[in-house]
């Protein structure tokens, strides 16, 4: 039941993560940085490409399931010592 003058206009994009590449943004710039430094810092351009290919396609794969991957990982070894079985 929606009482009148109650209802306002939200968009989509307010509820929704931000995903750069269907990654978290701060995986993917991680990612990104680490494989732009191996592969112009260092000139191993093969290594910095399998580590943007693999990391952000494991970041890609774990945002599918949990878009909030990278919270929910901080917040594990945040609390680990208290939470242990």
């Amino acid at each position: 039941m929606v009482q009148q003058g109650f209802e306002i206009p939200l968009h989509r994009s307010l509820t929704e993560p931000i995903l750069l590449g269907g990654a978290p943004r701060a995986a993917a710039i991680l990612v990104g940085t680490l494989a732009a430094a191996l592969a112009l810092g260092l000139r191993l351009w093969v290594p910095g490409l399998l580590v943007w290919v693999i990391g952000h396609g494991g970041a890609v794969y774990a945002a599918k399931a949990d878009p909030a991957f990278l919270d929910v990982i901080a917040r594990h070894l945040r609390h680990k010592a208290h939470l242990a079985c």
